[in-house]
Parts: C-alpha cells; structure tokens; sequence
C-alpha cells in the first residue's frame, strides 16, 4: 500500500471512530435508563439530621417472620406530636420513585445512591425509602444531596401514628415488590447499622453512572 493510501485509510478509521464515539455520547445521554450522579460521601439520618435528635426507632428491621424490612422512626413526644416534621434524604443520590400507592403505604419516595465501599474500593449501590410521608416534595429525576428535604412525616393519611417507615435496601431492583426478593442481609441493610457504617466517606467529584428504570411496576400492598 502506498503512502497516501495509509493515510487515507488512516483517516477513515480516525472518522469512523469519532462518529461511533458521538453515537454513544447521544445514545447515553437519551438512556432513560442511566444517570449519571455524584458519589455520596456519607450518610445521615432521615430524620432529627444529622444524628436523629428528638425522635427513636420505635421498631426496627426484622428479616424472620413477622418481617419489618426497615425502621419505624418517632417522635420523642409520641402520638401526632411529629406529624408534618421534615424528613431528609441520607446521602447524595437520585429520585427514582414518588408516588401516593395507597393502601398500607401512602406517600413513598425511594432515592437510589451509589458509594464506595472503603473495605473493597469498589462503587455500590443501594435504595433508601421513605414511607407514609404526609408531603412528597421532591419529583423522579431530582439529584439530591444529604440532607435536602424529600417531605414531611405522615400517618399514612390517618392509618396510622404518625412516623416515618425508612429502609435501605441493596437490591434495588425491588421497588414496591418486597415479595420478590428473598429477606435476608444480602437484600437488605439494618438502615442503622448502614449509616453508622459508612458515616463518612471520602469526597469524590467525578461522577458514576447508576442504573434507573429497575422497578417492576407496583401491584399492591404486601404488609410493612
């Protein structure tokens, strides 16, 4: 092959990878599927930020029959007293889910974060939900940081005390279908063991992109 055909074929290949590098580019940033977030940098309560001052976890997780995928998070005054308080979001993150599904659950927003994990070095991701909220004030797509306020405390409009149902989930393609996934440590975190555990981590500014749009649609209610 002649000189001025390597160069030719040379710059075809130049262009052809530049034109496949932008096809990626507009096919990622019209991916409803994937989001592009910041890492979180600790975690804090939802509630009482950042240490839960003023209210208790009247019930926590319990992954054997009865099961309680979360926490049951209070008022210290008791009753009503903490209906309409502001609950926060935990950690950097993403909205992926809010919605009024009635029955046993009313207002419920789930925010997924991606950290990294210090033992491994490796980026995970994991849901927070935060359940019977009185307010939704925050919409499907809004990046969050920790402690920005996602609504208000609720009683699942009258159902119930007022409190906040609170969970964090590994697995998170569950969504509002608990049932789907099997109870056990490799679903799902005891949200308090999780924040205490990874209260502070180091700041990262690049980016990661997080898988969305991983929800089965929601069915019905299968008890909290």
């Amino acid at each position: 092959m002649s000189p001025d055909l390597k160069i030719a074929s040379r710059g075809s290949m130049h262009k052809l990878l530049l034109f496949v590098l932008l096809a990626s580019a507009f096919l990622f940033s019209n991916n409803s599927n994937a989001e592009r977030i910041k890492l979180a940098d600790g975690f804090d309560f939802p509630v009482g930020k950042p240490d839960a001052s003023g209210y208790y976890k009247a019930r926590g997780l319990r992954l054997r029959s009865p099961t309680h995928f979360g926490e049951d998070w209070n008022g210290r005054a008791g009753g009503d007293s903490d209906l309409g308080d502001p609950v926060y979001c935990i950690g950097t993150g993403i909205v992926t889910f809010a919605h009024n599904v009635r029955q046993g659950w009313g207002n419920v927003v789930l925010i997924r974060h991606a950290y990294r994990d210090p033992a491994s070095g490796k980026v995970k991701f994991v849901d927070s939900l935060y359940g019977h909220l009185d307010r939704i004030m925050v919409k499907v797509g809004q990046e969050l940081k920790r402690g920005d306020q996602v609504g208000t405390i609720g009683s699942n409009f009258g159902m119930y005390p007022a409190h906040l149902h609170f969970e964090i989930r590994h697995n998170i393609n569950i969504g509002m279908q608990r049932n789907a996934a099997p109870s056990d440590y490799a679903n799902w975190a005891d949200p308090t063991d999780f924040i205490n555990k990874y209260r502070r981590l180091n700041r990262e500014w690049r980016g990661v992109t997080v898988p969305t749009g991983t929800y089965q649609e929601y069915k019905g209610f299968k008890g909290l």
